[in-house]
């Protein structure tokens, strides 16, 4: 009776109860439909003696009957019918997939997936549409497919966030046309950028934040942050800031360093983001003890201790580590020693805060390069990724020259990526090296201008091709036109020449000036055909022979001084010369101080026959937790004549760089003649010898960082002197000894992403009666 009691519930109350002859029949009914609903459908089997197809246009009946991979004869189950549904949908090719069973066979009802007809980009104006098509997977002419529309709006909003505008929408519309057809419509929404308002860090005591920052490739929004372009929020970009400032303070002796978190936060108004760097620098160590060791029979330590450059006492960096590594490689290979191997065992003394190192060669094992595969040039020959490679084919294995080489491929500048790894190959005693390269565009084609008060406003046009023909081989041609000067140049080099270590190069020049800088005209050709290969780590020579042609013409008799009009006419000078020069500055690392050296000498033949001789000197070094940096250059020429004399056009001049506060041939030896006050003639002869040194200090001002505007002291010292012949007897010529000038002022340097900006504010300490002087210098170099 509970049960009856149960199904009495489910009646109204103001209706008679029915009988229970009634009620059993209502349960007995019930029982039944319930039994019938809990039978499984896959219980049951179809024989499949026909299959209809409704609702397909563009795709042959079967086609489809193919995709549902039944049976042609025989049982098949519920189960199976409802496989083939899944495997018609999961061709993607329809919107919708139905099969019914009728009688003992099937009707399969679909509906088509659009074609797309056409595929548009509306509303952007921030990205170009080569920019945003490049993006799109959807195919005009293919069949739509919603999934892919939609990842190619995600794209086009990151490829928009990657520029600053993080709030850019990118909203696919579907136009529907007739014959199962479609538009799609990308509709763009573009916002503002949302620049890094402030670049901040915590933790940091022996480095500024201005400092830091001025390591970082991300960069604080500034006044001209629509060319600027990396002061906005990529995630990319943050990481490599990471590594970057970990390389930093590593090569700073900060062994110790982490980053401990990168907060970037997003401003309420999500207009600008917020980016905090919390490290933890750790304490500074030096070099302690620095030993080669071994205990090989063959191996002379003596001899491997004498290419160590690494000494006690200066501060650690993992780079002087991995220099000398290579040197003790290099001088095994050259003593005959295969498969030797160098690892640094490294010592900490916390108490003396010294690292010591103990390069120990060991026997390494048995393994040998079988090739080296090269892929994704497709402009680049493969020759000049190999050149890159200190090993060929058959060679022991490396592992630490197998990155170096990846690093110098990178450094070609001809790829955006370059990936280069090693897997086993044939044997277990073989290696394959994969290259795998992404080329990029190493060509330009530029028109711009060029200011200093020296020659005034220039128009430039250049053509530079880094990688020409896909050789590596590089081209350069400028063309300059000035109010005062004209020149052409043209510079090829072949940084391998026969597959050598030796670059060749061709210089050719032109080059003419006229009444604008002097009281007559000038004409220069050169042609200068040289080799330039490595002498030492860190040493280039460079060798050359040349072919000059100078004139002077159209002097006014009446305006220059007779050395002038003696001087005029063209002569040709055949010879040769050699460049060399030293720098302590490593590619890629930021050093606290640096030092170059450079000296060459010309030796000319022809009408006359001389010597020249030049040479330069400087030093560079940060101080005061490096936000101050202090420069210092020395540099000199001396010009020998044998045979013959010099003659004006081939002197000695000093230029405002070389000397601050004078106009272009304002100091040195002069004719002046002021005997006809209507016409005084007052000429620059030009020297033999110049010695200049400058000193200088950059430090920053205390504006906003973004502006990338500091300031400088400097001071100049130096002289022009010797024009060659003997000036006492003719009391119309002055300064022909070293007589000293100095310049003292200050500069403004103004770092703009259209070019460096450096304005001098000079004042003359000691001068000449007959100097030239000048006050204030900008130089400025632009592109457009």
């Amino acid at each position: 009776m509970s049960g009856l009691a149960g199904l009495m519930r489910f009646f109204p109350n103001d209706k008679k109860p029915a009988s229970a002859k009634t009620l059993l029949r209502l349960t007995a009914a019930a029982l039944i439909g319930l039994s019938t609903i809990q039978t499984p459908v896959f219980a049951q089997s179809f024989s499949v003696g026909n299959i209809a197809v409704q609702g397909n246009q563009r795709i042959q009946t079967g086609t489809i009957i193919d995709y549902l991979e039944l049976p042609a004869s025989g049982a098949v189950s519920a189960g199976d019918i409802n496989d083939a549904a899944q495997r018609l949908r999961a061709t993607g090719l329809f919107e919708s997939v139905d099969v019914v069973t009728q009688g003992g066979g099937l009707v399969i009802q679909v509906v088509e997936r659009p074609t797309v007809y056409r595929i548009n980009i509306e509303g952007n104006r921030r990205l170009s549409d080569d920019e945003l098509f490049g993006l799109v997977s959807a195919t005009e002419r293919r069949i739509y497919n919603a999934d892919d529309v939609a990842a190619d709006a995600q794209r086009m909003a990151e490829a928009y966030a990657n520029d600053g505008r993080i709030n850019a929408v990118v909203t696919p519309r579907i136009i529907r046309l007739p014959d199962n057809r479609v538009n799609v419509v990308y509709e763009v929404v573009e916002s503002g950028v949302t620049e890094i308002e402030r670049i901040a860090f915590t933790g940091n005591n022996s480095f500024s934040d201005r400092r830091l920052r001025g390591v970082l490739e991300t960069k604080q929004a500034g006044i001209l942050r629509a060319l600027i372009g990396r002061d906005t929020y990529v995630a990319d970009r943050v990481e490599f800031d990471k590594r970057v400032l970990t390389d930093f303070y590593q090569s700073r002796g900060y062994v110790d360093f982490q980053i401990l978190d990168t907060d970037v936060t997003l401003a309420r108004e999500r207009d600008a983001y917020l980016m905090t760097f919390s490290i933890e620098e750790g304490q500074q160590f030096n070099f302690g003890n620095i030993t080669v060791t071994s205990d090989l029979p063959e191996v002379d330590v003596a001899s491997f201790q004498e290419v160590v450059r690494t000494r006690s006492g200066s501060t650690y960096t993992p780079l002087d580590v991995e220099n000398d590594i290579a040197r003790i490689e290099e001088l095994a290979v050259r003593q005959g020693l295969q498969f030797v191997q160098v690892e640094p065992v490294v010592t900490r003394d916390d108490r003396g805060l010294l690292i010591n190192v103990d390069f120990q060669l060991k026997r390494g094992p048995r393994i040998f390069v079988e090739r080296i595969d090269i892929e994704g040039n497709n402009t680049t020959l493969d020759r000049v990724v190999r050149q890159q490679f200190r090993v060929v084919e058959g060679d022991p294995f490396n592992p630490r020259s197998i990155r170096q080489s990846a690093e110098r491929i990178r450094a070609l500048g001809f790829f955006s990526n370059a990936e280069v790894n090693a897997r086993q190959g044939s044997s277990e005693d073989q290696v394959v090296i994969d290259v795998n390269v992404t080329e990029q565009p190493t060509g330009s084609l530029s028109f711009g201008a060029n200011y200093n008060t020296d020659n005034g406003v220039s128009l430039l046009a250049s053509f530079r091709q880094a990688n020409f023909l896909g050789r590596g081989q590089a081209l350069n041609v400028s063309i300059s036109t000035a109010k005062t000067n004209n020149y052409l140049t043209l510079n090829f080099s072949e940084p391998y020449l026969l597959g050598r270590d030796v670059a060749f190069d061709f210089d050719f020049s032109y080059r003419a000036t006229n009444r604008e800088s002097a009281d007559y005209d000038t004409t220069r050709f050169n042609f200068q055909p040289g080799l330039t290969f490595n002498v030492s780590d860190r040493g280039r020579l460079n060798t050359y022979v040349l072919s000059n042609y100078a004139e002077i013409r159209d002097a006014n008799a009446a305006e220059v001084s007779p050395y002038v009009l003696a001087d005029e006419g063209g002569v040709w000078t055949t010879g040769v010369g050699y460049n060399y020069s030293w720098s302590s500055a490593r590619d890629g690392l930021d050093e606290k101080t640096t030092y170059s050296f450079r000296v060459g000498q010309e030796f000319g033949f022809g009408d006359a026959n001389y010597i020249e001789t030049t040479a330069r000197a400087s030093a560079e070094t940060k101080v005061l937790n490096e936000d101050l940096t202090l420069r210092a250059t020395i540099e000199g020429g001396l010009l020998h004549y044998s045979d013959g004399d010099s003659r004006i056009i081939d002197r000695f001049n000093l230029s405002s760089r070389q000397m601050r506060g004078f106009e272009q041939y304002g100091l040195g030896p002069r004719y002046y003649d002021d005997s006809d006050p209507n016409n005084v003639i007052n000429d620059a002869l030009g020297g033999e010898a110049y010695a200049v040194a400058r000193l200088e200090a950059e430090f920053p001002l205390g504006l906003p960082e973004e502006y990338g505007i500091s300031g400088g002291a400097f001071y100049d010292y130096g002289s022009l002197w010797d024009p060659g012949f003997d000036c006492a007897s003719d009391p119309n010529v002055y300064y022909c000894d070293f007589t000293p000038r100095s310049v003292a002022g200050l500069s403004m340097f103004w770092d703009t992403p259209i070019g460096p900006l450096r304005f001098d504010f000079t004042e003359a300490l000691q001068t000449e009666e007959l100097d030239q002087t000048k006050s204030f210098d900008v130089s400025i170099s632009t592109r457009f």
